[in-house]
């Protein structure tokens, strides 16, 4: 479903994607592994629209869609930061995208509800933002993510913030959710073993490229330079 085609960014004399050429197929969860620096959240903001590439081009079901404008792509994005709004509750928050959308309020009300019901917070709606764990602010960002059915779900760390024990668990249960969703999703990690929890395939990435795809046990018995066997271990 989405195809990119020699995409290449740069900012200022730093080359942050360098012809880089990637598909993600209908219902598959992606994880885009790679060091700090390589270009990562710069090709998710590509593909979201919000930077524009120096060359190359994005598709979404064969159609080109380098130009067209972020809020016409139906791509939902989750950052690391989860950019929730602290002055509205979880169900105002959950419901942002979908007002932005004009939905009615209670077609409005009944998804929040069910998005809510995917992340295991029902009734959660009333919550502040500043009354919630790291987890359940993790979860709340994920179901505004997910509650206007994005044709493709990026998420950008989304579990960085966390301790290692939460980030564990959290990782499992997004994975789950993006499944028992259907979602096409990439999924950005620095962790190998996040990418293996949480993906059907890994895409390795280095210096604004993507070096190695495929299933992370099939990259590590046959790394295609040192650099990948030391970064997958």
């Amino acid at each position: 479903m989405l195809e990119i085609r020699s995409l290449s960014k740069a900012f200022g004399s730093t080359t942050a994607l360098d012809s880089l050429d990637l598909s993600v197929a209908d219902g598959e969860v992606l994880a885009l592994l790679g060091p700090s620096g390589c270009g990562k959240s710069t090709l998710l903001r590509v593909v979201a629209g919000l930077e524009s590439p120096d060359r190359g081009t994005v598709h979404w079901d064969q159609t080109d869609i380098t130009g067209l404008p972020t809020h016409e792509r139906r791509f939902g994005l989750m950052f690391q930061s989860y950019a929730l709004f602290p002055h509205r509750n979880v169900g105002e928050n959950v419901g942002f995208g979908l007002r932005m959308a004009g939905m009615g309020p209670d077609e409005i009300r009944d998804r929040v509800s069910e998005a809510l019901d995917w992340v295991d917070l029902p009734g959660f709606e009333r919550r502040t933002i500043e009354g919630l764990s790291g987890g359940e602010q993790q979860r709340v960002a994920l179901a505004r993510t997910l509650a206007p059915s994005p044709r493709l779900v990026m998420l950008d760390e989304p579990v960085g913030a966390l301790d290692r024990r939460l980030r564990e668990r959290l990782v499992v249960d997004t994975g789950a959710i993006l499944r028992s969703r259907g979602a096409t999703a990439i999924y950005v990690t620095h962790d190998h073993e996040e990418a293996a929890a949480v993906s059907d395939r890994v895409a390795i990435m280095r210096a604004g490229s993507i070096v190695q795809r495929g299933q992370l046990h099939q990259i590590r018995s046959n790394p295609i330079d040192e650099w990948v066997a030391d970064f997958v271990g």
